[in-house]
């Protein structure tokens, strides 16, 4: 194995801990400023307005970073298993990795594009996001299952493999739920929540 990828389980554990902070931190000043309701707001809604709009952006950026940076580690890591053993064509890796990182260029859109100002990017940014997001954990999870059992054990594939069923069961419905509350939800972050010195002055 590559000296240089020794350690290199920190990226993705990084990635994982930055970005759930990320989305909770915008939470949380979101509600606090009184800008989204606090039951199941969109992610996207938590970082559309400052302060959290800054915070949102900034570190989603850095997500989008530690994401390519573990995408091209699993590339690395795969490349030299092949080299060793052959079991799959390199340019299924390649390809793997190239959507990959096509969803990290989604994942930056979203941040540096707030969802009122100009949706129809944010949107787009998204939707890449996601559908390459998913596309590239079912190629890996297929990378995985090719390589098992000298590279996996076949329970770390059979979860690669359940995670990325769920993942991909979960286009559809995401499609069309924004579809039908896109029109509402625009409507509802156009118009700020009242605040109590708003609510103390009209009574």
């Amino acid at each position: 194995m590559l000296c240089f990828l020794r350690g290199m389980a920190l990226i993705p554990f990084l990635l994982v801990t930055w970005s759930s902070a990320a989305f909770i931190i915008s939470y949380v000043v979101a509600v606090l400023s009184g800008h989204v309701n606090p039951f199941l707001p969109y992610i996207s809604d938590t970082g559309t307005t400052p302060p959290e709009s800054g915070i949102f952006g900034f570190m989603i950026n850095f997500s989008a970073f530690l994401s390519a940076a573990t995408m091209y580690t699993r590339y690395k890591i795969v490349e030299k298993q092949n080299q060793t053993s052959y079991f799959s064509t390199p340019v299924f890796n390649l390809v793997s990795l190239v959507l990959g990182l096509v969803g990290c260029i989604g994942l930056g859109i979203v941040a540096n594009f707030q969802e009122l100002t100009v949706p129809v990017i944010h949107d787009g940014g998204a939707l890449l996001a996601f559908v390459c997001g998913v596309v590239y954990t079912l190629l890996q999870s297929i990378i995985s299952y090719k390589s098992c059992p000298q590279w996996n054990s076949l329970s770390t594939c059979r979860i690669r493999m359940a995670i990325s069923a769920v993942s991909s069961a979960a286009i559809i419905p995401s499609i069309l739920s924004y579809i039908c509350q896109c029109p509402c939800k625009l409507d509802t972050l156009a118009a700020p929540l009242p605040s109590k010195k708003n609510g103390e002055s009209k009574g």
